[in-house]
């Protein structure tokens, strides 16, 4: 992770400071999400599994997939990252070296979830959940695995679709109990439920903020009042590039030139070319560019 002088997840938790936390997916959107001043950023694991291999998040992308580009996210950012595990890509074992895996990439909290395998999105139908003996078994190697207590681990159920509000929260309050630093109940479907799950879990909570998910959208502040620790905006980023890519594509293809284009976009001088961090390509190229010591 780059050096930065931002708190890290842990601190901001215990401060009780409302976190709004980004949805970033590949080296561009974590360069540009990183200078925004966000106290968090999340790693998705849509956004990553189509971006980096144009599939759906439907248990395809593997362990090696996942934490290679969570290497390459917290590598570019001094921001807190929050990334997505799935299931830990398998059983306890799969677990524990996840953990150590996703630690040593960088990651400030890893997130693991309750789903059989293979996991899909959490706002698709079809979602199975194991037994939840088996989830605290994993929530407590997930626990024990982590090698500082600064990794926070991320306890999430998918239980609320098929099986109902009360039990997604009896096993919430089962993988608390098990040592999960915070808790994320997937898919509530309405804000009466968001509200219900604030006031019957004793944790930090995770809401995720999903535009045309089944769950509403609400303002963080109302979030903060129910109890709610972070906020994730998973689909903000990737959205919001696929869009414009259409919308520049469309103009492209229809006219033969990006002439009359009205799609925002960064040019290269003043734009991609400091975000991408060329300047310091070129000072380095400029002081070592007449023999071995610099100018």
């Amino acid at each position: 992770m780059v050096s930065s002088g931002k708190p890290g997840l842990k601190e901001l938790i215990r401060s009780r400071k409302f976190i709004v936390a980004p949805g970033v997916f590949d080296g561009i959107s974590a360069r540009i999400a990183d200078q925004m001043g966000f106290d968090a950023l999340y790693m998705t694991g849509y956004g990553t599994t189509a971006s980096h291999l144009g599939l759906p998040d439907a248990g395809l992308a593997t362990y090696t997939d996942m934490v290679g580009r969570a290497r390459v996210i917290a590598g570019l950012s001094g921001t807190p990252l929050i990334a997505d595990a799935d299931t830990g890509y398998g059983g306890l074992l799969n677990v524990r070296h996840t953990v150590r895996g996703y630690e040593e990439a960088g990651v400030a909290a890893i997130q693991i979830e309750d789903q059989e395998m293979p996991k899909k999105c959490g706002h698709t139908p079809g979602r199975r959940v194991i037994p939840i003996e088996e989830m605290v078994l994993k929530v407590q190697v997930a626990v024990e695995s982590r090698r500082s207590d600064a990794t926070l681990i991320i306890a999430r159920t998918d239980a609320r679709t098929t099986l109902g509000l009360d039990e997604a929260l009896r096993r919430a309050k089962a993988y608390r109990q098990a040592g999960a630093d915070i808790i994320f109940v997937e898919s509530p479907e309405s804000e009466a439920e968001l509200e219900r799950i604030g006031g019957e879990i004793d944790a930090p909570l995770l809401a995720n903020m999903v535009s045309g998910g089944k769950t509403p959208v609400v303002p963080a502040e109302t979030l903060a009042a129910w109890g709610f620790a972070i906020a994730i905006y998973p689909g903000i980023g990737f959205g919001a590039a696929a869009a414009a890519m259409q919308q520049a594509y469309t103009h492209l293809l229809a006219h033969g030139s990006t002439i009359g284009a009205n799609t925002p976009s960064l040019k290269l001088e003043g734009g991609m070319h400091a975000l991408m961090g060329f300047p310091d390509v070129w000072d380095f190229e400029a002081r070592w560019s007449r023999g071995s010591e610099p100018r």
